[in-house]
C-alpha cells in the first residue's frame, strides 16, 4: 500500500468519461490502473457497455471489449468478461449482437436494445456492487459523450453508471482535434447540477508542442468552469491495443512502393473488419512493413524497379458481416488479383472470418452475421461454412504440426490465442488450422501472430524464400505489451497531478 488509506470494499473509484468517442480516455484510464497497480494497490477496470468490433474471449470463454483487456493487463490481472459486462458488436441493417457477462444472448435492434435498457440499471447495480468488493480500487470507464442529450435518459455508460458505483468523475478532452475549450465548457454545461458536481476534474489528451504556450489557457479554462485541470499529457505512440471501430492506422493509402529490403506483410481491409489487434505485434518487428489495403485497391505494387510485386504476405481477417464483405469483395478487382497472387504461390492467411472467405462457399440461411443468403467464397481451401445460432468462444492452445512451404520447420511451435465465431466450417480442420500446398493457411485462432516461436519461423521462411539476408527472432508480445504500460505509466505520472487523483478517490475532492 502507499501512503494513501483504501482497502478492499472501501468503495473507492474513480470514472473516466470523454468528450466525444476516441479521445483516448481508454488510453488515459489504463495509464492510471497500471499506477495504481505500481502504487500497491489492487485496482479493477470496469465499463459497463460497450459497443465495439474489436473483442477478446477470456478463460472462460466469456467475450469481452479489448478496452478492459489491455486494462486488466495494465493492472497485472487476467481480463475476464465481467469487466465489462454489456458488450454490444455491430453486425450491420441497424443490429446488434447482444453479449452479456461474456454469453451472447441474441441479435438485437437498436429501437429494442433502447426498450430494454430501463431493465437493465438494476442488472447493472448488481453486477458492478458485486465486483468492486474484490479491489482496493475500480477505475471505470465511460463511452462516447456523457451528453448525449436524445439519448441521456437511457445512457447506462456514463453519469448513470456513476450513479450507480457513487463514483467521482474526470473529464478527458483530445486538444489534438481543436476546439479543446468549447468541448470541455459544453460538455459541462449540458449536464444537470448532479451530474456536473461528480466532475471533479479534466484531463486535456493527445497535446503536441510546448505546454509552457499552453498554461494561460489553462488557467483562463479552470476560470470558466471551476474545476482543475489535471493534467496535460503529450501525444505519444504507443503499442496498445486500441479499442472500437477500425484503428486510424488502417486509413493511411496503400503502399505505392514495396520495400525490397523488408517483408511486406498487407491485410486486406474489410468494411467490417473486426480484431485488427491481430496484427498489432508486426508493427513492433524491425525489417517489416505492415499496410492495409481495401478491395478497390491495387494487391501489386512497385519493387521500385520498373516492374510490380505482391506482397510477401496477404492476410484476410476477422469481419463481423462475413457475406457482405464477401459478396464486395467478390464485386470488386480484388478477387481476381488474390487469384493470380495465389496462383503464383503467393502466401495468404485468413482469419477467422478471412477462413471463411477462403472457402467454396458460406451459408447464412437468418442472417445472424449481417447478410443473409449464400456466396461463393474464393475457393482456395476445400471447405464450406454454414451459420448457425450457437456461438463458438474460447481460448484455444496448441502445437503446429508438421507442414510443408511456408510452414516448413514450425512443428512444435506453441499457439496460443482465442476463437469467437458464428460460423462453422466443414469439414472442420483436424488441428485447429488448414494448410494448402504450404501457402494458404485458414484459421479462427486469433492472437495466431502473437506465438513469438511460430512467427519467428513463419518470417525467416518468407526471408529465406525472398533471398532476404535477414534473420527475424520475434519478441514475446507480452513482454512487449507491459513495457508499453510501463511507458504509459510514467507518461501519466510525468503529466497528470496524481496527488490530486488520489484525493480525488479517496475523499471525492481535489
Amino acid at each position: 500500500m502507499s501512503i494513501y488509506e483504501g482497502g478492499s470494499g472501501d468503495l473507492n473509484n474513480i470514472m473516466f468519461q470523454g468528450t466525444a468517442s476516441n479521445v483516448g480516455k481508454s488510453i488515459i484510464s489504463a495509464g492510471i490502473c497500471r499506477v495504481l497497480w505500481q502504487d500497491g494497490y489492487r485496482v479493477g477496470p470496469f465499463k459497463s457497455q460497450n459497443m465495439s468490433l474489436n473483442s477478446y474471449i477470456d478463460k472462460y470463454g466469456g467475450e469481452m471489449g479489448r478496452a478492459q483487456v489491455f486494462q486488466a493487463e495494465a493492472c497485472n490481472l487476467l481480463p475476464r468478461a465481467y469487466m465489462n459486462p454489456i458488450l454490444l458488436k455491430p453486425s450491420g441493417n441497424h443490429k446488434s449482437q447482444l453479449i452479456m457477462k461474456g454469453k451472447f444472448i441474441k441479435n438485437i435492434s437498436s429501437s429494442d436494445y433502447q426498450d430494454l435498457k430501463p431493465d437493465l440499471v438494476s442488472w447493472l447495480d448488481q453486477v458492478y456492487q458485486r465486483y468492486q468488493r474484490d479491489f482496493d480500487i475500480v477505475v471505470l470507464e465511460g463511452a462516447g459523450s456523457p451528453v448525449e442529450i436524445n439519448i441521456n435518459k437511457l445512457d447506462i455508460s456514463n453519469m448513470e453508471m456513476a450513479r450507480i458505483a457513487d463514483s467521482p468523475v474526470v473529464l478527458v478532452a483530445d486538444i489534438d482535434r481543436g476546439g479543446v475549450f468549447a468541448s470541455i465548457v459544453g460538455t459541462l454545461s449540458l449536464m444537470s447540477d448532479e451530474e456536473r458536481s461528480r466532475v471533479k476534474g479534466v484531463i486535456i489528451n493527445k497535446f503536441r508542442g510546448r505546454k509552457d504556450y499552453f498554461s494561460e489557457g489553462v488557467r483562463l479554462l479552470e476560470d470558466i468552469i471551476k474545476i482543475p485541470v489535471l493534467g496535460v499529457v503529450p501525444y505519444q505512440k504507443l503499442g496498445i491495443d486500441e479499442e472500437d471501430g477500425v484503428s486510424e492506422k488502417t486509413y493511411k493509402e496503400a503502399k505505392q512502393v514495396y520495400r525490397k529490403d523488408k517483408l511486406n506483410v498487407v491485410v486486406l481491409k474489410l468494411d467490417h473488419m473486426s480484431n485488427y489487434t491481430d496484427f498489432n505485434v508486426f508493427e513492433h518487428i524491425e525489417g517489416l512493413e505492415l499496410s492495409y489495403i481495401s478491395p478497390d485497391q491495387d494487391l501489386e505494387a512497385s519493387d521500385g524497379q520498373n516492374g510490380k510485386v505482391g506482397p510477401d504476405i496477404l492476410i484476410i481477417p476477422g469481419s463481423k458481416n462475413t457475406l457482405g464483405d464477401m459478396e464486395r469483395l467478390n464485386k470488386s478487382p480484388m478477387r481476381d488479383q488474390i487469384l493470380a497472387y495465389s496462383k503464383r504461390g503467393g502466401l495468404i492467411v485468413g482469419l477467422c472470418g478471412g477462413y471463411q472467405m477462403l472457402g467454396q462457399t458460406i451459408r447464412d440461411d437468418r442472417g445472424l452475421d449481417g447478410s443473409r443468403g449464400k456466396v461463393d467464397g474464393l475457393g482456395l481451401l476445400e471447405v464450406d461454412t454454414v451459420f448457425g445460432s450457437d456461438k463458438i468462444t474460447g481460448q484455444v492452445r496448441w502445437n503446429f504440426g508438421h507442414e510443408e512451404g511456408y510452414f516448413f520447420g514450425l512443428e512444435n511451435s506453441q499457439i496460443e490465442g482465442y476463437e469467437t465465431h458464428l460460423g462453422r466450417t466443414y469439414p472442420g480442420p483436424d488441428d485447429n488450422y488448414k494448410i494448402k500446398d504450404g501457402h494458404i493457411m485458414g484459421t479462427y485462432c486469433h492472437g495466431l501472430f502473437d506465438s513469438a516461436g511460430f512467427l519467428s519461423g513463419l518470417l525467416n521462411n518468407i526471408a529465406k524464400a525472398r533471398g532476404l539476408a535477414r534473420t527475424f527472432e520475434v519478441k514475446d508480445y507480452r513482454a512487449i505489451k507491459n513495457e508499453e504500460y510501463n511507458k504509459l505509466a510514467d507518461l501519466i505520472r510525468e503529466n497528470v497531478d496524481m496527488e490530486k487523483v488520489y484525493n480525488i478517490i479517496f475523499s471525492r475532492d481535489i
